[in-house]
């Protein structure tokens, strides 16, 4: 009808019909902001899906209207040219969000990790120590065990004594160990 009256040229039908249709249109924005706008179960705004053209364009060419149903309903509109806009803004809007709050718990993780690779490294070092400690162990033995090696090389196997043979130097001869030769005094 307001496409009529402006063929026809009619100026205060056109008018009429102009303030009908903004009247319907912040009737709807009322009905969808009461309906859908929920926060935090749902975002605070809404999108007021206006499916022929011309109608998102006479909505737009009335003046302050938009401006209105954002400010006092938080619906914005789109037409059929616009919504795909709209959404994909939209969806990319949501993976930002998505992408933080993921980035904000790998980074808690994070920190999480770098706490337990510092104690991971103070195992390390502790460890690293008590190796180097025993590393050092095993060569005080080694050296120890070279030693004793060259103190046996020095002394020779000697041979077991007979009964009333020579004995080993610095033992005490016993009774037993002399013979009595009857040719000697």
């Amino acid at each position: 009808r307001l496409l009529l009256a402006q063929d026809e040229g009619n100026v205060p039908l056109i008018e009429e019909l102009g303030k009908t249709i903004e009247n319907k249109i912040k009737m709807e924005a009322k009905k969808i902001r009461d309906k859908y706008i929920d926060p935090p179960h749902t975002t605070d705004f809404a999108i007021m899906y206006l499916p022929i053209e011309g109608l998102f364009a006479e909505v737009l060419r009335r003046p302050g209207l938009h401006e209105q149903l954002q400010r006092d309903f938080r619906i914005s509109i789109a037409g059929p040219t616009t919504i795909t806009a709209h959404l994909n803004a939209l969806q990319m809007g949501f993976r930002t969000l998505a992408v933080e709050k993921r980035a904000s718990e790998v980074w808690q993780l994070l920190g999480a990790v770098r706490n337990e690779f510092v104690k991971f490294g103070d195992i390390l070092d502790k460890t690293h120590t008590r190796l180097k400690q025993a590393s050092e162990e095993i060569e005080s033995a080694t050296r120890k065990s070279r030693t004793i090696e060259r103190k046996l090389k020095d002394v020779q196997e000697s041979p077991a004594s007979p009964v009333g043979g020579p004995s080993l130097p610095g033992q005490p001869v016993l009774e037993q160990d002399r013979t009595i030769d009857a040719s000697s005094p």
